[in-house]
């Protein structure tokens, strides 16, 4: 549901519009600058924080006056409190000073604190220790049990990395005589520009009418823009707030009484022999794809050759460096190759099917097979799982998510009946109960669907989701002497909850 405030529509769907970046040698280097203060600030507010921890540990296991204990309390947590933290110290002397000699050849002492923060947009460091936040809750969360999945170890140092790296900014949106003003604007200087503040307006490859129309028409708005560096090219991506899709290609509202229909549903089995097979519960094959680009398999000779260039390289010369971005680039085509296969398959079934199962796999307990490894990681099914999740939100449409103990290939689908042993190499399904005969992964695909017409009150509505915040600086909480930092109105990722 769209509301319209204010000429903007106030919608919880977001989308990104990644856009590959042209940079002019000049603008090259003030990326590069940016990626680095923003290493530079996770890196010191990680160190902050840790110098913090073991003062206040001293302070509990030592006889110390109850002020120093006060004073050694406080451990800078929260994107806030990092934030506060950092802007503090860059203005001390730890962060930097010189000497000055006057005439009379006197020396003093001057506190520059850090001299070149004026050279990048302040965002890029709060942005920084904002996500260094949001690690060490990860962290804590995890170590507390509240966290869902693998265990969440404790932030790192980022270590310098002439191929990877990135930094987010926010669209700060300023008045002036003229009317309001965004930072991140697109368009301004061509129809292929994005212009980001501090950096000035950067040609872009690709085609931006798209989001311009939406921009103009009051139906979007940026949110910040993450600039990143990777295979040697720079990508700007512009988190988009806009409105609902156009309701002539979302999917009809349906009753609870056409939930329960067992023809609504169709199930998703994702596979190796065969990527994707779809079905209905009455056993109507919908969709089958037998061949998948198998990205990474293909790449490999050139992978091992690419590798071997670089192992015979002198480590931190300029050919090695060369040889790394040689073999960087070759794996980001890889990578692309792949996204663009389940892109495909993704936007077949959320266009199709507007109710679809897909099963709960345990691909990290998957990976330990070695000899499937490989080819389980290419198939990325976890990010075809993702892609359908948000597509078919977009559309009103469903996705159930099946039990990760329902044994869908070793059911039949005819009599229920589950089958005790079913080896990897049995692409044909024969139940011993009736007798009914079909293909393995069809037969999973239906009894899919027949588990989401029972199940299907388990599915919550693709709105039904709480509020996201990014953490964003209160006025008044210290000084501010740079017109780019936080405040509260900045545009976040407060979004509002439909009704």
């Amino acid at each position: 549901m769209s509301v319209l405030v204010s000429n903007l529509f106030v919608v919880s769907r977001h989308t990104t519009f990644q856009l590959v970046a042209n940079p002019t040698a000049e603008q090259a280097r003030a990326l590069a600058r940016h990626e680095g203060a923003a290493r530079f600030a996770f890196n010191q507010g990680l160190r902050l924080h840790l110098n913090a921890r073991r003062a206040s540990n001293r302070a509990a296991t030592q006889t110390v006056a109850r002020d120093d204990i006060v004073g050694a309390a406080k451990v800078p947590w929260t994107g806030f409190d990092l934030i506060n933290a950092f802007n503090a110290w860059k203005r001390t002397e730890d962060a930097g000073r010189r000497f000055v000699v006057d005439s009379a050849g006197v020396t003093d002492l001057e506190v520059t604190g850090l001299a070149w923060r004026a050279e990048v947009s302040a965002q890029v460091f709060e942005e920084a220790v904002v996500d260094l936040g949001k690690a060490l809750k990860a962290w804590t969360d995890s170590r507390r049990g509240k966290h869902a999945g693998r265990p969440v170890g404790h932030p790192r140092f980022k270590k310098k990395n002439h191929e990877r790296g990135s930094f987010r900014m926010r669209n700060k949106v300023s008045r002036t005589k003229a009317g309001e003003r965004a930072a991140i604007r697109v368009g301004q200087n061509g129809p292929r520009s994005v212009t980001l503040p501090g950096i000035g307006a950067i040609k872009v490859h690709d085609d931006t009418r798209r989001l311009r129309r939406m921009l103009t028409r009051g139906r979007a708005r940026v949110l910040f823009a993450t600039v990143s560096r990777r295979g040697g090219r720079w990508r700007i991506s512009l988190n988009v707030e806009a409105a609902d899709l156009h309701p002539a290609v979302q999917h009809p509202a349906h009753d609870s009484a056409d939930d329960a229909a067992p023809g609504g549903w169709a199930g998703v089995d994702r596979g190796l022999h065969a990527p994707v097979v779809t079905a209905l519960a009455d056993g109507t094959q919908t969709l089958r794809i037998d061949t998948a680009p198998k990205a990474l398999r293909a790449a490999q000779p050139v992978i091992r050759r690419l590798s071997k260039s670089v192992s015979r390289k002198v480590k931190g010369s300029a050919n090695c460096r060369a040889a790394v971005r040689r073999l960087v680039r070759h794996h980001e085509r890889v990578r692309a190759r792949r996204h663009d296969f389940l892109h495909q398959v993704s936007n077949a079934l959320v266009k199709t099917h507007d109710r679809l199962v897909i099963e709960d796999l345990n691909i990290t307990g998957m990976l330990a097979n070695h000899r499937l490894a490989a080819a389980i990681s290419d198939a990325a099914w976890g990010e075809l799982a993702r892609q359908l999740r948000y597509k078919q939100a977009w559309r009103g449409g469903l996705v159930l998510t099946a039990d990760r103990w329902f044994p869908s290939s070793k059911t039949c689908s005819a009599c229920e009946d589950v089958k005790t042993t079913l080896t990897l190499a049995e692409r044909v399904f024969t139940c011993e109960n009736c007798g009914h005969t079909t293909d393995r992964d069809l037969n999973a695909a239906v009894n899919l669907a027949t588990w989401g017409a029972k199940h299907h009150s388990q599915v919550l509505a693709p709105e039904a989701r709480g509020q996201v915040t990014n953490a964003r600086r209160p006025d008044g909480s210290g000084r501010r002497t740079r017109a780019d930092e936080t405040s509260r109105d900045d545009v976040g990722t407060l979004t509002a909850t439909a009704a």
